[in-house]
């Protein structure tokens, strides 16, 4: 199918992970229109030819673009992203992301919008689970309202589908990292180290290091977009049928990152270990094998994307 004439809405679409999503879809011959409050995104993040609109997701204005901007595919990118806002503030996590995302699916479903990419977490709807790495169809177990939320947003979805016929896929994230993140979240560790270690900085590990995670480098999450907006879901009928893991299937230590970041940069500096913080997963590691399936291919290993991650933090540091 051509995608001359399609054209694409990415929520979030100025922040980290949404502008490599607008470069892709763009790559790709789509016409795209990205969606943003500027609350952490950057307009400077965005290639020429990216049309922005600054809205808040709940607002009026971004329910009226949606239903009228004759869009075929809407990447919803935009959220509440940090756990430990969500947990201290709940109500304020669920206006941004259940709220939000309701503003969008009533607008999408007005507006002839033909499938909602959602992205959902595989870090934290599994919770703690007992094998890794963990498939779709694993228990969801959430620790924090923000895996409720996103949890929640993935059975709206299945709600829209089955009432209203909007299709639907669900991106379900490991960790996420590469050019343009700043050091905030989980996932944030890797700029957080990688400015450490250009500045020559002792890095900060908390606990003894070997807590896990699943680093998935950001150019292979959007070329995970562009692929989901064309899987055939025909067949689909449960919340779990439409939801693809995008992860490495990896796991990679806290202690085995550091030394990563500090090999790319060609430069070593000091480790300090401070205590662990409560309630920290232990272990994270998610089965992308489905998603693999349809085609879907990381463009190399971790350290690859560490290598180019480093070389945009030194660029952007002189």
């Amino acid at each position: 199918m051509s995608n001359e004439g399609r054209r694409v809405l990415v929520t979030g679409g100025a922040g980290f992970i949404g502008s490599h999503v607008c470069d892709a879809f763009a790559a790709d011959g789509w016409a795209v229109t990205a969606l943003d409050d500027l609350s952490s995104g950057k307009e400077e993040n965005l290639s020429t030819g990216i049309d922005l609109v600054v809205a808040d997701i709940r607002s009026p204005e971004a329910a009226t673009l949606v239903r009228g901007g004759g869009f075929d595919v809407i990447s919803h990118h935009a959220a509440q992203i940090d756990v430990r806002v969500s947990v201290n503030r709940p109500d304020h996590d669920a206006s941004i992301n259940i709220m939000g995302l309701l503003n969008l699916l009533e607008a999408a479903v007005s507006g002839g919008v033909r499938r909602f990419l959602y992205v959902s977490s595989g870090g934290v709807v599994y919770g703690e689970p007992e094998d890794l790495p963990v498939s779709e169809i694993a228990p969801k177990q959430p620790l924090s309202p923000y895996g409720v939320s996103k949890l929640t947003g993935e059975h709206y979805l299945h709600f829209y589908r089955q009432i209203h016929g909007l299709e639907s896929v669900a991106l379900r994230y490991s960790n996420v990292f590469g050019p343009r993140q700043d050091p905030h979240g989980e996932a944030g560790v890797v700029a957080i180290f990688g400015r450490s270690v250009l500045e020559g900085h002792l890095l900060t590990v908390f606990g003894d290091g070997e807590q896990t995670r699943d680093y998935v480098y950001v150019g292979d999450v959007a070329q995970a977009n562009v692929l989901a907006a064309r899987i055939d879901v025909s067949d689909s009928s449960t919340m779990d049928d439409v939801a693809f893991n995008v992860g490495t299937g990896l796991e990679t230590s806290v202690n085995e990152l550091a030394s990563g970041i500090m090999r790319v940069a060609g430069r070593e500096v000091d480790v300090e270990h401070a205590p662990e913080r409560p309630g920290e997963l232990l272990r994270s590691c998610l089965d992308a094998s489905k998603l693999e399936g349809q085609g879907w291919r990381r463009a190399g290993g971790l350290e690859d994307g560490l290598g180019a991650t480093y070389a945009w933090i030194a660029g952007e540091g002189r």
